[in-house]
């Protein structure tokens, strides 16, 4: 019964891994959403799905490179009682 029942699921999950691509495009009779405020122009389905950089900024510096030990802290003191 255990044997069945992952046998399902691996089947199920191998399923839901397929899928169509192809270039988005909306139903028909409707349209894109409105511009937005202010703007002249009206993006199109790829343009709104990518994320802008704020909301996934890249890192180009590391503080660290390497493992590097500490400098001592003056204020590290033990609690007092």
């Amino acid at each position: 019964m255990m044997r069945r029942s992952t046998l399902v699921l691996v089947t199920l999950l191998a399923l839901s891994a397929c899928g169509n691509r192809r270039d988005l495009k909306p139903l028909a009779g409707h349209s894109l959403p409105p511009a937005p405020y202010g703007s002249g122009y009206q993006p199109k389905a790829e343009q709104m799905l990518k994320a802008p950089v704020l909301a996934r900024p890249e890192r180009n510096v590391d503080v660290r490179v390497r493992s590097e030990e500490r400098a001592d802290d003056p204020f590290d003191l033990p609690p007092e009682n």
